[in-house]
């Protein structure tokens, strides 16, 4: 599989071989649905929490007379069907929301989704990325220049000047190899990758 190599000023230079095992998949869409779902699970915290009729504060004061009033019983203001009352089934912080992904699957899934950024030609390899200072404006203008308004920026050590300068700016991700996800390449609809980047990827998921 051919990838399309520019240069700093978005033009192409040539053309970089790259892996067909990684860039050459077909496209499975319910593998990368599967893959995107587990991986949005995983990320949950779990840190929400209701309270069940026992620990809702209230009287256990009958709210008013058995017979004669023409409502239905009631025995203690915390029931669930009353207003301010406990839930029947409350979500707990314990809760575990994380779903098993095997480790083919999870490399199957991004080497999915990375083969067709590459047929939709939304994928991009640059020789370096690189600012003087960790100026927002100077990596904006940068970004800029080459073609570029939204776009996941795959670098294979994150330099700290482009760290700095990137992380104000709302459309743009600047992001380490190991630290691609799923989530982040299907959300920008456009990728930009390091050539040591790309070497990297391809040792990791190839």
């Amino acid at each position: 599989m051919e990838l399309k190599l520019i240069n700093e000023q978005g033009q192409e230079a040539s053309r970089l071989q790259a892996s067909d095992v990684l860039f050459g998949r077909e496209y499975n869409e319910a593998l990368i649905h599967q893959v995107v779902v587990a991986y949005q699970a995983n990320a949950r915290s779990g840190n929400r929490a209701q309270k069940d009729r026992a620990q809702v504060s209230h009287t256990t004061a009958k709210p008013f007379r058995q017979k004669g009033t023409g409502r239905a019983r009631a025995g203690m203001s915390s029931s669930p069907l009353w207003r301010g009352g406990g839930r029947i089934f409350p979500n707990s912080p314990e809760e575990n929301f994380s779903q098993k992904l095997n480790k083919k699957m999870y490399r199957a899934g991004m080497a999915s989704i990375l083969s067709q950024l590459a047929r939709e030609d939304r994928l991009a390899v640059v020789d370096g990325i690189s600012v003087d200072a960790p100026k927002t404006k100077l990596f904006a203008q940068k970004i800029k220049g080459m073609g570029y308004e939204s776009v996941l920026v795959i670098t294979d050590s994150l330099d700290e000047n482009v760290y700095l300068a990137s992380r104000n700016l709302p459309n743009v991700l600047v992001l380490e190899v190991n630290e691609a996800d799923p989530v982040s390449l299907i959300r920008f609809p456009k990728v930009l990758m390091t050539k040591s980047a790309l070497a990297k990827l391809e040792e990791i998921l190839g």
